[in-house]
């Protein structure tokens, strides 16, 4: 195994109570807007804790594993099941999509490797920004927000 595949960072990572902090503040970003954290977590893994672009990914998809896992029975006590499966053939669509996609995107990240998977992973990542905050202002992003006229 290349030091390209390695789960290990380039640097030394910071003491355990930045690291801490760091998983605090993302579980909480990501709590708030409903999703695992993995956007920001990325750029913490390869920017602050110096892991490469492909090791970072998949350390990424690991904890966002764990992170929707652990995170599933108290967002079911928010929204019961049974609203969740009234919406079944938008959920099972959105599933078979996404499970494809990931397919796809884990393949070419494996064949891109390097300086070219830093770019395509900035560019992702400036496009969640942009879409986050086209949903947030725009009339999309309307659909379930009260007390915010």
């Amino acid at each position: 195994m290349t030091a390209d595949q390695s789960l290990v960072p380039l640097r030394s990572t910071r003491s355990l109570p930045v690291v801490f902090g760091a998983g605090a503040a993302v579980g909480v970003l990501g709590g708030m807007i409903g999703l695992g954290g993995a956007e920001f977590r990325l750029p913490l893994l390869i920017g602050l804790f110096g892991f490469t672009a492909l090791s970072a990914v998949i350390l990424n998809k690991a904890m966002s594993l764990v992170v929707v896992l652990t995170a599933l029975p108290t967002r079911l006590v928010a929204v019961s099941a049974s609203e969740v499966a009234g919406r079944w053939p938008v959920a099972v669509n959105l599933l078979a999509g996404s499970l494809l996609g990931a397919w796809a995107g884990a393949s070419w990240a494996v064949r891109m490797r390097g300086y070219p998977l830093y770019k395509v992973l900035a560019a992702l990542m400036v496009l969640m920004a942009a879409a986050l905050l086209v949903t947030h202002t725009s009339a999309l992003g309307g659909h379930g927000r009260g007390g915010h006229d």
